[in-house]
């Protein structure tokens, strides 16, 4: 009889390996989707705030009709990657003098999401243009 461990080591049976397997898969398959919903949330954050900042621009710049918002503005986070891109559009009746949008990349990790356009005017009146019809509410939220 050939013995694969010595006597008085501890080994892994393969039972306890695809328990342990099992587990880790099963922890895996919940906390990916809610991770994901974590940074789609923090990325909507991240716009909201962006447009605010800008929003502070052009209420202090003296002409904001067809100005382009100057670079650290222009997109969302302010640093690193841009997922968003920051502009003003031009003044109309309804906006009360400018408005400003947050329009995700098209190659960037909200492409596709439902809030699509966050856009933000004079007035402070907040909404969003999307793939689907979504309540701006929740996506303007942190929650």
């Amino acid at each position: 009889m050939h013995v694969l461990t010595k006597p008085g080591t501890l080994a892994f049976s393969l039972l306890e390996l695809i328990v342990a397997l099992a587990i880790a898969a099963t922890l895996a398959a919940f906390a990916i989707p809610s991770y994901r919903s974590h940074i789609a949330k923090a990325h909507r954050t991240d716009a909201a705030s962006a447009l605010y900042r800008a929003a502070q621009f052009a209420e202090s710049a003296a002409h904001v009709d067809g100005a382009s918002l100057p670079s650290g503005l222009d997109q969302a986070p302010q640093g690193g990657r841009a997922v968003y891109r920051l502009r003003i559009l031009p003044a109309d009746d309804s906006n009360g003098g400018y408005a400003l949008e947050a329009q995700p990349l098209d190659s960037g990790p909200m492409a596709d999401d439902l809030c699509g356009t966050f856009i933000l005017d004079a007035t402070g009146a907040k909404s969003n243009r999307g793939p689907a019809s979504t309540d701006s509410d929740d996506c303007w939220s942190a929650r």
